[in-house]
C-alpha cells in the first residue's frame, strides 16, 4: 500500500519529464486512430460445459444373492424407480443449465459485436473530424486551427485523474493561440504518506502526509501541466501557425460560502516561440520557470486563490471577425458620422489597440449587444472590457447603458465602455456612476482620443440637439 502511494506521488511529480519522454501527437497523421478488431474472449464459465449426469451415479447399488432374497421384487422395483426419477430430474436440470449457458454465451457475443461496432463508429467519426479539421487548416480557417490544437493538446497522455480538457481559440492576425486548461483539484495529491503495521492492537495505521508537502506537490503539478500545455502547442506542426501561446489554467470548484460552482484561474501565462525554445524542460524547476516567463500565479493554489487571467477564459464565445483598417478610410473621410457602422466599430477597436489593449470586433448580428471586446493584459489592472459603439446624431437613449450592463454580466467582463459620436443624457450618466464599472466616451472626448493615440484630426459631424433649437457641429470637449 505504501509502495502504491509512493508510485502515485512520483507519477504526479514527473508529469513534465515523463511526458516529454513519452512524446505526443504533433501532426494530423498521429491524430488519426486505426481500427483493429478486439477478439471475443468470453468468461470461462460461459464456455465450460457442465458434465452430464451419469446413470451409474443414480442407479441402486448391485445386490448379492442373500440381499436379493431378503429384498422383495417390489421393493427393488421401487428403489430403481426412485433412482430413475432422480436421474431424469438431473438430466432435465443439466439441459436447462446448458440452455441458459448457451443463451448467456450468445448474449455476451452479441454485446461484444455491438461494442465493436460502436467503437469502430467512434473511430470513424473521430477520423472524419480530423479530416475535416485538416481541410480547414489548409484553407486558413481560424476555427479549424483552434480545433486542430485542441485535438493535439487533449491527446497528450496524462496520468489517471488528471483532466485533459482544454478550450482553444486562435487569432490568425497575431498567430496567437489562447488555451484554457482544466486543472485537477488539490485532492489529487494523496493525503496518506505511508502505512505502518501496529502490533498492539494488530492493525494497519495510515500516516498522513504533512500539509506543506501536499501544497508543494500540488503547486508543482499545476506548473508542470501549464508547461506541458505550452510544449504541446509549440511542438505542433507546421510551426508557422503559432508564434505565441497564452494559457489560462483553471480549476472547477464550489464556493464553500455560497455553494455556487466556480471556475477560478490559478495560473495565466503567455510565451513566444523564441522564449519557449530557450527552455531546457528536462532540467528546470517548473515553478521557477513560470516566474521566469512572468506568469501570473496563484500564491496559494491549494486554497483556490484566484488570479486575474491575461485573457478572458470565455473568449471563444465571441464571434471574432477579421480587423478592418478604419483609420485608413478616414484619410479621405474625416467626418465620423459619414462612416458606415462597421467602419466606426473597427475605428473604436483600433483606438483601444493604440491605447495598449488587445481588441476584437464581433460580428454585427447576434453579438448580444457587444460591438467589441478589449483585453488589457496588465496582470494587476487588466481584464476584459465589453465595448458598445453608437454612431448617433442625437442623444443616446438610457436603454443603451442598461444593455451594456447586461452584456457585461453575461460575458463576465470587469469593465464596460459606451462610445458615441453624440452625447449621453443625465439618466445615462447617473446609471454609469451607480454601476461603477462603466465608462462613457462622448463625441468631443472621442475626437481628442483619436488625435492623441491615432494621430487623426477628425470631426464628429452635425449633431441634432433639441434643446439648442437646431443643429450643432460638434460636442464640447
Amino acid at each position: 500500500m505504501t509502495s502504491a502511494i509512493a508510485a502515485r506521488v512520483a507519477e504526479l511529480e514527473s508529469i513534465l519529464v515523463d511526458g516529454l519522454a513519452a512524446g505526443g501527437p504533433v501532426h494530423f497523421g498521429q491524430l488519426r486512430h486505426g481500427y483493429r478488431q478486439w477478439p471475443f474472449v468470453p468468461d470461462r464459465a460461459l464456455v465450460t460445459v457442465a458434465e452430464a449426469p451419469a446413470w451409474d451415479d443414480y442407479a441402486p447399488p448391485p445386490m448379492g444373492p442373500v440381499a436379493r432374497l431378503l429384498t422383495g421384487r417390489r421393493r427393488r422395483a421401487a428403489a430403481r424407480a426412485q433412482a430413475q426419477a432422480r436421474y431424469e430430474r438431473a438430466v432435465r436440470a443439466h439441459r436447462e443449465q446448458e440452455a441458459l449457458r448457451l443463451a448467456a454465451l450468445a448474449e455476451a457475443e452479441r454485446r461484444h459485436a455491438v461494442a465493436e461496432a460502436s467503437r469502430r463508429e467512434q473511430i470513424d467519426r473521430h477520423n472524419a473530424l480530423v479530416d475535416q479539421v485538416e481541410l480547414g487548416v489548409e484553407a486558413g480557417d481560424a476555427r479549424a486551427v483552434a480545433d486542430y490544437y485542441q485535438l493535439l493538446i487533449e491527446a497528450v497522455p496524462l496520468p489517471d485523474g488528471v483532466p485533459t480538457a482544454v478550450d482553444v481559440a486562435y487569432q490568425a492576425d497575431q498567430r496567437r493561440l489562447l488555451v484554457v486548461r482544466e486543472l485537477p483539484a488539490v485532492h489529487i495529491v494523496p493525503v496518506i504518506r505511508e502505512y505502518r503495521c501496529v502490533r498492539s492492537p494488530d492493525r494497519i495505521a495510515p500516516r498522513p502526509r504533512p500539509a506543506e508537502e501536499v501544497r508543494r506537490i500540488y503547486s508543482g503539478l499545476v506548473a508542470q501541466l501549464v508547461l506541458r500545455t505550452l510544449h504541446a502547442a509549440f511542438a505542433a506542426e507546421p510551426p508557422g501557425l503559432v508564434d505565441e501561446v497564452a494559457v489560462n489554467a483553471h480549476v472547477s470548484t464550489r464556493n464553500r460560502a455560497t455553494g455556487q460552482s466556480e471556475y477560478p484561474c490559478l495560473v495565466s501565462v503567455t510565451a513566444t516561440r523564441a522564449q519557449f525554445a530557450d527552455l531546457v524542460l528536462t532540467r528546470l524547476d517548473p515553478r521557477e520557470c513560470l516566474r521566469h516567463l512572468a506568469a501570473v500565479v496563484s500564491p496559494h493554489p491549494w486554497d483556490v486563490e484566484a488570479v486575474p487571467p491575461i485573457f478572458d477564459p470565455d473568449l471563444s464565445r465571441y464571434r471574432v471577425v477579421e480587423p478592418l483598417d478604419a483609420a485608413a478610410v478616414l484619410d479621405s473621410r474625416p467626418v465620423l458620422l459619414q462612416l458606415r457602422p462597421v467602419e466606426f466599430e473597427h475605428l473604436v477597436r483600433q483606438l483601444f489597440e493604440a491605447m495598449g489593449m488587445h481588441a476584437w470586433v464581433t460580428q454585427a448580428s447576434g453579438d448580444d449587444g457587444v460591438d467589441a471586446v478589449a483585453v488589457n493584459t496588465d496582470p494587476i489592472m487588466g481584464g476584459v472590457c465589453v465595448v458598445q459603439a453608437k454612431r448617433y446624431r442625437k442623444v443616446v437613449p438610457p436603454d443603451a447603458v442598461r444593455a451594456l450592463a447586461g452584456a457585461m454580466e453575461d460575458k463576465h467582463a470587469g469593465r464596460g465602455v459606451l462610445v458615441t459620436t453624440s452625447w449621453f443624457g443625465k439618466a445615462t450618466h447617473e446609471f454609469a456612476a451607480r454601476h461603477g464599472r462603466i465608462q462613457l466616451i462622448e463625441g468631443g472626448q472621442l475626437e481628442h482620443l483619436l488625435a492623441e493615440h491615432l494621430g487623426l484630426r477628425v470631426t464628429v459631424g452635425p449633431l441634432d440637439r433639441p434643446e439648442s433649437g437646431g443643429v450643432v457641429r460638434s460636442m464640447p470637449k
